[in-house]
């Protein structure tokens, strides 16, 4: 896996503290940590800055470090929240767990993936993707849409990761937002009927789906190309290109409210916020797309110009999370 080492040295000019007090920060992580932890390893290798994080679990990404972070807001312990999928950041900032920080280091990033207020950024995005077993499935046969799994022919064969969590949460909370009450409830009564497997995480799925314990499923970009990688019998579909779009999950950073080392959480958002940073990402096995242009995306997954993303409106997606958490338990059985 390629890391962050190609992160430019002068990037960090003028940030070692000399002999003062040993500096240090906090940040709470819900990126997998294969991918997450060389950033922050490198981070604290050229800064000089020690750096202390917390890692979610896969089976509640990124809900935990959310709750956790809620829990703290009377006396926070972390200064910044690096988050794997939009939702929850939105979430913290409705419930006014985050500060405002505009970064100098955002520049070249559309609007449309940074907050007006500076509450939080996005960048390097993943998209939610049809995972398929090869060996049983050929590529003509593949489902193209979400709404596919549906369909009888998949009755029994179809894998999930629980919708209350992590990317997923993401996910169901922006179909909602996109299609409305009445005909998400409906899609996710089918899949139900279809005897849908819900599972622990990602990860899971694609595993399931590479053993062929399932035939198809719901997942993330970074999550099938690990697979791929391992030559596994796996490849993926980008969904829906020409119907309600293809669901973009930016990362997203943000600084935490009262956090006791603001200025170094400062610091840290920059360095997140890098172009160095997108391109370690994009070349790592996370296969990270950039949202900056001119930094490369990596290599067989397509750029999010040459489709129509299924929502940018992250907020009205976010606003739907808890709702759609509990109409999903009653629906699905959770």
């Amino acid at each position: 896996m390629v890391c962050a080492a190609a992160i430019a040295a002068a990037f960090f000019s003028g940030c070692r503290g000399g002999n003062g007090p040993a500096r240090e920060v906090t940040a709470y992580v819900s990126a997998d940590r294969p991918f997450s932890e060389p950033i922050m390893q490198e981070y604290q290798r050229r800064s000089g800055v020690r750096v202390s994080v917390v890692y979610d679990t896969e089976e509640t990404k990124s809900t935990g470090l959310a709750n956790r972070l809620l829990a703290e807001m009377q006396r926070p312990q972390a200064d910044v929240f690096w988050s794997n999928e939009p939702v929850r950041t939105l979430v913290l900032q409705t419930r006014q767990a985050l500060a405002p920080y505009q970064s100098p280091a955002a520049q070249g990033i559309a609007d449309v993936f940074r907050d007006p207020e500076g509450y939080w950024t996005g960048f390097s995005a993943r998209y939610r993707v049809i995972v398929y077993n090869t060996a049983r499935v050929q590529a003509a046969e593949a489902p193209q849409s979400i709404f596919d799994l549906a369909d009888p022919r998949w009755k029994g064969q179809v894998a999930i990761a629980d919708p209350r969590f992590g990317s997923t949460s993401f996910h169901v909370a922006a179909l909602y937002a996109e299609l409305g009450d009445e005909r998400a409830d409906d899609y996710f009564r089918k899949l139900r009927a279809n005897d849908v497997k819900i599972v622990d995480g990602n990860s899971v799925v694609r595993d399931m789906v590479a053993r062929g314990d399932a035939l198809v499923g719901l997942t993330d970009t970074d999550d099938v190309n690990v697979a791929i990688e391992a030559k596994q019998p796996v490849a993926m579909v980008v969904p829906d290109r020409g119907g309600i779009g293809v669901p973009v999950m930016p990362n997203m950073v943000s600084l935490i409210a009262g956090a006791p080392h603001p200025d170094e959480g400062k610091r840290l958002i920059d360095y997140l916020l890098s172009p160095e940073v997108e391109r370690a990402l994009a070349e790592s096995d996370a296969v990270q797309i950039p949202l900056r242009p001119g930094v490369a995306g990596p290599q067989n997954i397509p750029p999010i110009s040459s489709f129509k993303p299924m929502t940018l409106n992250y907020a009205k997606a976010a606003a739907r999370v808890d709702d759609v958490t509990k109409r999903l338990a009653a629906i699905l059985g959770l």
